[in-house]
């Protein structure tokens, strides 16, 4: 193989040289490797960006570069959760024939539900990594109309990631919309978003929502229960994940990125794990506690600050329960209680 420079600058050839009997190989197998190989270099080299719709500029989009270091290792999550959710991810990127072959666009949905704090940006930055595509993330509200959707979902490129963040507080996309407006507010939303529940399931499966391929539609919610049925169902979600609150496989992974501790090793483990069965907190409020604060804080400072954290919280969690359950007793006692019947004697008029 000889190499050589032409005359443009920046310009590399090579020259492959074999005998007539390869040409075969060499034409459908050879460079075609080679070709996908480069592309693949190439795309490692351009760096990925994060693009958002500022809906004030000329253009469509806006980005910035993309430099979450989020990974599915930093993740505290079930190892098999993840394993499960990578090995999709992985599948769907080798899919492109399979899409392909069976007749539908090639592309993914996803639906992340749970509550604040508990990882759901996280898993996109995650995933955006793992797969090395470019994200897009929409501000539904600062769409003006289904055509404004539909042009910003056709401006996207390939190998990407469309993200809806917290769809249970945009618009009136919940399925409990009001019949009437609010008094005094009909015409403080004429400049509001006119995006509708068709446009949004048309930009997810319709048939603009083919062009081009290998794309995720990523949709978040603090609260799936509120979401209107269409958007939910299956068939419109290819695969949905919940995130739930911190469990002990999840604070194991956290004590390894944030202190450097290996599983079960140290001491106070047992205590994080009982407490761990008792108490309701996100992976975000006990990464914070996590956190060192100082250069002096070890690892027995922050695991003894996140035990405190989470002694309080149960304590307050138990009387909130006991709360509840007062309420729920007097409220029982109220509608069960027999109800009295007061009956005034009615004295005869004398003559």
């Amino acid at each position: 193989m000889d190499s050589g420079y032409k005359r443009e600058p920046d310009r590399r050839y090579y020259k492959v040289m074999f005998h007539n009997k390869y040409r075969e190989m060499i034409t459908e197998g050879y460079l075609e490797h080679v070709i996908k190989r480069g592309r693949e270099m190439k795309a490692r080299n351009i760096h990925r960006k994060l693009y958002t719709n500022s809906g004030q500029s000329e253009s469509l989009w806006s980005h910035i570069l993309f430099e979450h270091p989020a990974t599915f290792d930093t993740l505290a999550m079930e190892p098999w959760k993840k394993q499960e959710i990578i090995e999709d991810l992985e599948t769907f990127a080798k899919s492109k024939d399979y899409y392909s072959r069976i007749g539908k666009a090639w592309k993914r949905r996803y639906l992340l539900y749970g509550p604040p704090g508990t990882g759901k940006s996280t898993m996109i930055a995650a995933m955006a990594n793992l797969l090395e595509y470019d994200l897009y993330d929409i501000e539904l509200t600062s769409v003006r109309d289904n055509t404004e959707l539909r042009r910003l979902l056709t401006d996207t490129t390939n190998k990407s990631i469309i993200v809806i963040e917290d769809i249970d507080c945009s618009l009136d996309l919940t399925g409990q919309r009001r019949a009437k407006p609010e008094p005094g507010k009909e015409n403080k939303e004429d400049g509001s978003s006119k995006v509708t529940l068709s446009g949004l399931l048309n930009f997810i499966d319709g048939l603009w929502s083919s062009c081009g391929g290998e794309r995720l539609i990523v949709f978040t919610t603090n609260r799936v229960d509120k979401l209107d049925p269409a958007l939910t169902r299956r068939g419109r979600m290819d695969k949905h994940i919940e995130l739930v609150y911190c469990n002990f496989e999840g604070f194991k992974v956290l004590a390894r990125n944030y202190l450097n501790l290996e599983d079960e090793k140290h001491p106070l483990f047992p205590t994080v794990e009982q407490l761990m069965t008792e108490t309701v907190i996100t992976p975000a409020d006990v990464a914070e506690n996590l956190m060192p604060k100082s250069p002096n804080e070890d690892a027995n400072k922050c695991l003894k600050r996140l035990i405190q954290a989470m002694e309080e919280a149960n304590t307050k969690q138990q009387r909130e329960k006991i709360d509840i359950l007062k309420e729920e007793l007097e409220q029982d006692k109220a509608e069960n209680s027999p109800a009295v019947l007061v009956l005034e004697e009615h004295q005869p008029h004398e003559d």
